[in-house]
């Protein structure tokens, strides 16, 4: 018996490294199925309230309005880069022709002031620290040309694949969104027929979760947006370069803790390159101050209202929780870490109510799921 046991074991052990491998070997397309699932996640309450609708006698059929969902996605990409290309091509030429000395004139006694205190603190190690021809490097790193026509060549080259990417994508989320428990169904598969009822509740328990959690980081991404280019538009930023501004900070926003002061440093730059050709060097410290200002307004709201609402209510984690999984997962995995730990830790967790839940650590964790 105990022989029997121990084969089992052995046989499970290399089912599961057999399934690792393949998963590792086809990761494209297991990427394509888990960007769908997403989709159709996000997709899922939109297919809901079409198929609440009724015309006449009849309600819309699931394949409709799946069918509908995935045109409402299509419409909301093909705006964003219609809307939204032009303006940031625009706002790359427009960086490619500011030299980098006549941004740091416009700072350049703040940035002296700083560098006298950090000399005189003795905090450059002997060596004559100069911030300004740091940021001088920097900015003309990002101000550089080539780094955008890199990219584009880069996304030319690889034209076929993405093609095959977003049709891949868009027939996969089309049977997700009309069948939900299609993706789940595939996942029973692979799960032995004891714990069949488990899966399908850690299953039904991480959609709900996840559900919420994607649907909140687009309203917050949202949110961000539309306050960004509210504040800088106010505060004199021509409109066509806060929306280019908003959306960078907005995207980034997603990497927690590091992401915001990246989208903060772009903004500045961008509005100081954009003020310069047309305002006098001694009026745009208080536009770096006031610019300065919508970002820390914006985080401050995002902080205080949007992620407590998103990432604390979404997963009912504590924030804490939530802050230490993101630092394990930065230390582990680096950005892409920190862009997953949340989804991750949820499925973690989930996992651990269903089939941990004798441990007391996991029942406090798990106690609001």
């Amino acid at each position: 018996m105990n022989m029997t046991k121990y084969y089992r074991y052995i046989i499970f052990a290399c089912v599961t490294i057999i399934i690792a491998l393949a998963l590792w070997y086809f990761q494209a397309i297991v990427a394509y199925v888990l960007i769908s699932a997403i989709f159709s996640l996000i997709g899922a309450p939109l297919v809901s309230i079409l198929g609440k609708l009724k015309i006449g006698k009849f309600y819309l059929p699931k394949a409709l309005c799946a069918g509908i969902t995935l045109l409402f996605f299509w419409g909301v990409f093909i705006t964003f880069f219609m809307i939204f290309i032009p303006l940031i091509a625009s706002e790359a030429q427009k960086l490619s022709q500011i030299d980098p000395k006549s941004i740091l004139n416009a700072i350049n006694v703040p940035l002296s002031r700083f560098d006298a205190l950090v000399n005189s603190l003795g905090m450059s190690n002997g060596e004559n620290f100069s911030t300004t021809e740091l940021l001088s490097k920097r900015i003309q790193s990002i101000l550089n040309i080539g780094l955008f026509t890199d990219l584009f060549s880069s996304l030319a080259s690889t034209i076929g694949n993405i093609i095959i990417a977003i049709f891949s994508v868009s027939f996969i989320t089309l049977f997700f969104l009309k069948d939900e428990f299609l993706f789940g169904s595939g996942i029973i598969l692979l799960v032995p027929t004891q714990y069949e009822m488990a899966a399908l509740r850690v299953i039904s328990s991480t959609k709900h979760l996840l559900k919420r959690y994607f649907v909140g980081i687009g309203g917050q991404i949202t949110g961000i947006i539309v306050l960004m280019t509210i504040g800088l538009t106010c505060v004199g930023i021509q409109f066509k370069t806060a929306m280019v501004i908003a959306l960078f900070a907005g995207i980034i926003n997603v990497i927690p803790y590091i992401g915001p002061l990246i989208g903060a440093i772009f903004g500045l730059i961008l509005s100081l390159a954009s003020k310069i050709p047309t305002v006098p060097t001694d009026q745009l410290m208080p536009i770096t101050f006031y610019v300065c200002l919508v970002f820390l307004a914006v985080h401050l709201i995002d902080n205080i209202v949007f992620q407590p609402l998103i990432l604390s209510s979404s997963v009912r984690a504590h924030p804490l929780e939530i802050f230490l999984v993101i630092l394990i997962a930065g230390h582990l995995a680096g950005i892409a870490g920190m862009l997953v730990a949340i989804p991750g830790y949820t499925i973690v967790r989930v996992f651990a109510k269903q089939f941990l839940n004798n441990f007391k650590v996991v029942k406090k964790l798990t106690e609001k799921i």
